[in-house]
């Protein structure tokens, strides 16, 4: 099989959540969380076995809701959050809670087990993050260093610091900041930065991204219109720590250096509909994933604003007279470009995720529950390390 051919899983629900099992440094392994209103939710485990090229997978049930974002503690394999809606009084509201998986699940194996979606286990509830006073959760982000003890969860304009007790079953607010402003401000996305002792987070509401410093909970920046529409998504570049990517509904990728808030670094205008979803690579920071409405998903080379631009170091002994031609060639800026354009979903794109283990393999998945598992080209991974 060619290697550098798309893997495919199709879930038979709606899914729109998906995440790298953090703590999983071994195994090639994603959770996708489903939307169903009709049967139980569930959290699909996936394992990729790289060398035979398959895919393996566990079924968890998720009985509570529909599930809008999920998130792995980036300590401990076996737990995660999800945030899910449940209908209460006939209104439907949007909660957070976490959970330990079975234990033999937690980590990744190859051996496929006999066929889980016949009896599948359900998941253990650790504690709610219980903000019912406080609005629609939107999601949860873990403390990107941390030994899985810190949360922050974003619900309307509120965002709140969690401290997790007791082995995870209990978890207590720490403190909290509010959203001041007009009319409904409501808290879309956010990114907790692994920069900074990770004392800085970053939140998406409306066409805005603040910057926050949890020790004192209070704003240190505000892009007042980052995107002419609704902000999706938003990631920190892992090496550079002022760098920050955003996606929105005016179908544009934009990356920011935070000191400097008047206007973005450089804008992408490669997708034809709203951008869902935006992602770095985990040790190439000129690699950028970014997944749209419009089906694609979209592999990047940010080499001009990436921590190690390549291709463009050549030592002045080596260049000889006869060589003078490689001058001019060595003066020319590094060119952004479109790696690849990848094709294989038919429905929205609603999350890219690279894997926690290899840093040249991603995955995709669309609205239609069809998870697509790529690897970056041959070609430029060996560009990238020789």
């Amino acid at each position: 099989m060619e290697d550098d051919a798309p893997v495919i899983y199709g879930l038979e629900f709606q899914a729109r959540a998906l995440t790298a099992q953090t703590a999983e440094t071994e195994s090639i392994r994603f959770l996708v969380g489903t939307q169903s209103l009709k049967y139980d939710n569930q959290i699909h485990i996936v394992d990729f076995d790289d060398e035979n090229n398959i895919i393996n997978k566990n079924v968890l049930l998720h009985q509570v809701g529909e599930i809008w974002h999920l998130s792995a503690s980036p300590a401990d394999k076996s737990v995660l959050t999800t945030c899910y809606s449940k209908t209460s009084d006939s209104k439907v509201v949007t909660c957070a809670a976490i959970w330990r998986m079975p234990k033999e699940l937690e980590s990744g194996n190859h051996e496929s087990p006999d066929d889980s979606s016949s009896n599948p286990q359900t998941l253990e509830l650790l504690c709610h993050l219980d903000n019912t006073a406080h609005g629609n959760m939107a999601c949860v982000l873990w403390e990107p260093m941390g030994d899985g003890k810190r949360l922050i969860s974003l619900a309307d304009n509120h965002l709140q610091l969690w401290d997790l007790q007791e082995s995870s079953s209990k978890a207590v607010i720490s403190s909290s900041a509010t959203l001041e402003g007009k009319g409904q401000l409501k808290l879309t996305s956010g990114r907790w930065s692994p920069h900074h002792n990770c004392t800085q987070v970053a939140t998406a509401n409306d066409t805005a991204i603040r910057g926050w410093d949890i020790r004192s909970m209070s704003q240190i920046y505000c892009i007042e219109n980052a995107h002419g529409q609704l902000v999706r998504d938003l990631d920190f570049n892992p090496n550079k720590q002022y760098y920050l990517a955003s996606c929105g509904d005016d179908c544009k990728v934009k990356f920011w250096d935070v000191r400097n808030i008047n206007e973005p670094v450089k804008s992408l205008e490669d997708h034809s509909h709203w951008v869902w979803s935006v992602r770095y690579n985990n040790s190439h920071d000129q690699l950028v994933l970014t997944g749209s409405s419009d089906s694609r998903v979209i592999l990047s080379n940010m080499v001009s604003i990436s921590s190690e631009p390549f291709g463009h170091l050549v030592d002045e002994d080596d260049l000889s007279d006869q060589e003078d031609n490689h001058q001019d060639k060595r003066k020319e800026p590094l060119q952004d470009s479109i790696i690849a354009t990848y094709e294989e979903h038919e429905d929205s794109v609603y999350a890219v995720e690279w894997s926690s283990a290899d840093p040249w393999l991603f995955a995709s998945l669309s609205y239609d529950g069809r998870l697509v598992i790529n690897r970056v080209p041959r070609a430029l991974k060996y560009q990238i390390l020789l």
